[in-house]
Parts: structure tokens; C-alpha cells; sequence
């Protein structure tokens, strides 16, 4: 037990163990997002040297300097992390729950689901001379809908005398298809510039972020993050199979609901504002199993930090390697994510 320490609160109603060697990966973790933050702020079209934007960060800097990084660059790099935080997470919720190394956000449907409703929002307010008949503020709420609805109807539709892992993600692959055909077929009737805007959100893209976007994010995000952290004995526990979880006195069905409640609401609040990136949630929790180990006490918050990683330097090779142009961030997680699947579709038994 040298390698840990312990830490009750609250009369011993908050209790925890602290894997020290977990603690130092974390910590290195961190540091390495806040240097990847930093350098990522600096590089564009216009270079600014790693201290000038910590100068910036402080109040200091030109004007010039201000602008660029807190007006044009800092919102889509803070975007990025957020939704590379929720959707890590997310994933790795899924995986101990559904207790399948391939299950994710993306397989089960829930991005889809928002991916349609977006492109069913462009479609059906759109008037005869193709223009919106409502703001294009209520587009992420449309993916956050979208993307909830999916989500519990994906669990409604598994409940046979409860919901097993096998059902959850069978239906969540047959859901997930018939929401890419509804989208397609939107897309189809809709009008051609319509389809491509929509095909950019469908792919990934933290281009359009601002800080109206981020303070709406931000609470919705550190408060279902906290939850999934504080519930992650629960999904050690399903880990463990529906006998034995019972047997320590677990309610098997509650749990399984509650974690895909938290998931969900952490992938449709990451999907409203930066659109249906995918394989973030496939790859940083397996990724995060190499580094700590099995345990999600110490997995999520290793998957957070990976996921806002993977993100923010996806988003960072989209605006700078095929400058002026700029790809989307999608494109990359799943230029990646794509050969990862099908090593883990060959590795899996």
C-alpha cells in the first residue's frame, strides 16, 4: 500500500485512494496541455513568441498581439480542450459500462443523433429562397437535443428485464446507421450549400468558437466532468459483471443508467459546438489504459487530459500545416482514429 495514499472528507462519507504513480502521470499530463495551450496560442499566420503570450495572458502585449491571440485564437483552443475533456471521458464511461474496448460515442449513436438533428435544423428552417428562418444560435441546441434523445432511446430500446452491454451496443450501432441515412436524406433535399455547411459541422470543427460559445460550454462541462470523476468506483464496479456487482451490493441498472445519462450529456454538450468529431472518445481511454492502468479513478481524468490533447493539436495541424487553407479538426482525429479501430477490431477477441 506504499504506492498510495488516503484521503477522507466529511465524516468519512468522501473517501478515496491516490495511486501516487497515476498522481505523477496526471500531473505530467497537465503540463504537458498547458504547454501544448501555450505554444498552440503562439503559432498561426502571424508567429508570437511562447513568453509574448504568456505576456498576453497577464495583460501585457501590443494590441495587435491581443487580438490575435485572446480574440481569434484562444476561444477555438479552449474549445477544443473542453470538448476533447468531455468526449475522452465520455468514451471511457462507455467502455467500463458497456465492458467493450471499441465502444464509444460514436458507435452507439449519440453523435450521429446530433448530427442529425443539425442538418434537419438547416433543412427545415430554411425558406424557399434557402434562408434561415431562425437564428443559427439555436443550432447547438439542436445537437444537444439530438444528441440526448438518441441517447435514451438507444437505452429505452435495450431494456429487456434490464439492460445488458451486448443489447446497448447492438442497438446502438443499428440507431447510429439509421440516423447517417436520415441524415443523408437530409442533406439530399436540402439545398447544395446547405449540405456542405452541414458536412463541415458533421466532420469537426472548432473554426466558428467564441467566448459567448465557451461560457455556455464551460459550467455545463466542469460540472458533468466532477460527477463522472466522483462516480467512478461505480464503474470499476460494472467492470466486474452484473453478478458480482450485485452481489457488493450495487444497483446494477441504476448505475448502468446514470453513466450513460453523464455521458451523454457530456458528448451533446461537446457535439453542440464543435460537431461530430469522432474517435476521440475510441482512442484516449485506451490510451489511457497503457499509462495508469485499468482503474478509472485515474483513467478519466488521464482521458480528459489526452482528449483535450489529441484536440487541440488535431485543431492546431488544421490551421497551420495547409496554410491559408484550414481543416477541419475532425479530418485528423480521423485520419487516426480510423487505423486505430481497425487495430483494435484485429486485436480484439
Amino acid at each position: 500500500m506504499s504506492n498510495y495514499q488516503g484521503f477522507r472528507a466529511f465524516n468519512g462519507k468522501l473517501s478515496f485512494l491516490l495511486d501516487k504513480k497515476s498522481a505523477i502521470k496526471i500531473s505530467i499530463l497537465f503540463l504537458l496541455t498547458v504547454l501544448v495551450f501555450i505554444i498552440s496560442a503562439g503559432l498561426g499566420g502571424m508567429a508570437i513568441n511562447p513568453l509574448a503570450v504568456l505576456h498576453v495572458f497577464f495583460g501585457g502585449g501590443t494590441d495587435l498581439e491581443k487580438l490575435v491571440v485572446l480574440n481569434f485564437r484562444l476561444p477555438r483552443i479552449v474549445l477544443a480542450g473542453i470538448a476533447g475533456m468531455a468526449l475522452a471521458v465520455a468514451g471511457g464511461m462507455l467502455q467500463g459500462m458497456v465492458k467493450n474496448p471499441l465502444a464509444s460515442p460514436d458507435i452507439i449513436g449519440i453523435t450521429a443523433g446530433a448530427s442529425t438533428a443539425v442538418v434537419g435544423f438547416l433543412s427545415i428552417f430554411s425558406d424557399k429562397n434557402h434562408a434561415l428562418t431562425v437564428s443559427i444560435q439555436w443550432l447547438p441546441v439542436a445537437a444537444f437535443f439530438g444528441a440526448t434523445i438518441i441517447g435514451f432511446t438507444v437505452y429505452l430500446l435495450s431494456w429487456k428485464n434490464g439492460v445488458t452491454p451486448v443489447r446497448l451496443v447492438l442497438i446502438g450501432i443499428g440507431i447510429s446507421a439509421f440516423m447517417q441515412a436520415l441524415t443523408t436524406l437530409f442533406m439530399i433535399l436540402g439545398p447544395i450549400y446547405r449540405a456542405s455547411e452541414a458536412n463541415i459541422w458533421i466532420t469537426g470543427n472548432v473554426s466558428g468558437a467564441s467566448w459567448e460559445q465557451i461560457w455556455i460550454m464551460l459550467p455545463w462541462s466542469i460540472v458533468f466532468l466532477a460527477i463522472a470523476f466522483a462516480v467512478a468506483r461505480h464503474v470499476n464496479i460494472q467492470e466486474l459483471g452484473e453478478d458480482i456487482a450485485a452481489g457488493v451490493g450495487s444497483h446494477v441498472q441504476k448505475s448502468r443508467f446514470l453513466l450513460l445519462l453523464i455521458s451523454t450529456c457530456l458528448v451533446a454538450g461537446a457535439v453542440a459546438f464543435v460537431g461530430g468529431i469522432g474517435f476521440v472518445g475510441l482512442m484516449a481511454p485506451h490510451i489511457a489504459r497503457r499509462l495508469v492502468g485499468s482503474s478509472f479513478g485515474a483513467l478519466l481524468p488521464t482521458s480528459a487530459f489526452i482528449g483535450a490533447l489529441v484536440l487541440m493539436v488535431a485543431d492546431l495541424i488544421g490551421r497551420t500545416a495547409f496554410s491559408p487553407l484550414e481543416v477541419p479538426a475532425g479530418v485528423f482525429t480521423a485520419a487516426i482514429g480510423a487505423p486505430y479501430f481497425i487495430y483494435l477490431l484485429f486485436k480484439s477477441k
